[in-house]
């Protein structure tokens, strides 16, 4: 199973997703739902842009668990 640690990351370095919007251009809707893990599909570009905007890496952002 791949987790999102997406709210984990936002939570330890503070951020909102109103600010996230700002820093990156993602709609609101695409921030919500990977926040709140709603979502089974994300691009490249969203991944790509959340790196470089929290500063960490697909690695950091996703991992993989056995179930």
């Amino acid at each position: 199973m791949i987790v999102n640690n997406l709210s984990t990351i936002m939570g330890k370095k503070r951020i909102k997703i109103a600010t996230l919007y700002k820093w990156t251009g993602i709609s609101r809707n695409t921030l919500t739902q990977l926040y709140y893990d709603k979502t089974t599909m994300i691009k490249l570009d969203t991944i790509d842009k959340l790196c470089s905007a929290l500063d960490i890496t697909p690695g950091e952002l996703f991992e993989y668990r056995k179930e």
